[in-house]
């Protein structure tokens, strides 16, 4: 009995150092990207993403805590623009910049959660005319640290997160093709 406890013990701790080794072995970064292509002109979509404001009518981070604490400062819209959030729950807390920022054509984000993981990443919006349709792609990526790449060996990221970006693509899709 002694020696079958021991046995086990020693197949847990093995196979435990794999994953734990198997998970060191994972890319140092990550990136989550989604497209649509919407039947408007790249101008009216750009001011939504543009203006943080704006993100009420088409994000849908916006809905997961009605409460949500919001605090906007810098440029009113564009290069310069902040906007923090502290919320309950899923909302967690967190911040996010405008660094740049090409009419109707890209904004780049720069974006730091605190709670509840602190992360830095970058998330990118850009904008293609395709005949009277415009591709809009946006993408999140960043440094994946030890915990991140543990983590993602059971929990899909890009799945997880890419949900989000096509909710907010069709969001954004029904609120400039009207």
């Amino acid at each position: 009995m002694l020696k079958t406890i021991k046995t086990i013990a020693i197949v847990v701790v093995v196979l435990l150092a794999a994953v734990l080794l198997f998970a060191a072995t994972r890319p140092d970064t990550f990136r989550v990207e989604r497209t649509t292509s919407i039947k408007a002109p790249p101008e009216k979509i750009f001011a939504l993403i543009n203006d943080f404001h704006s993100w009420g009518s088409w994000s849908p981070y916006e809905k997961l805590d009605p409460a949500m604490k919001k605090t906007f400062s810098g440029a009113a819209s564009g290069l310069g623009s902040v906007y923090a959030w502290e919320g309950a729950d899923k909302a967690g807390a967190g911040r996010m910049e405008i660094t740049e920022s090409s009419p109707a054509s890209r904004v780049i984000i720069k974006l730091d959660f605190i709670k509840p993981f602190e992360g830095h990443n970058v998330a990118d919006f850009t904008l293609h005319t395709q005949g009277e349709a415009t591709t809009l792609t946006w993408a999140m990526h960043g440094p994946s640290p030890y915990i991140a790449k543990l983590m993602g060996l059971f929990f899909n990221m890009d799945h997880m997160i890419g949900k989000d970006f096509e909710a907010g693509l069709a969001n954004l899709k029904a609120a400039t093709e009207k």
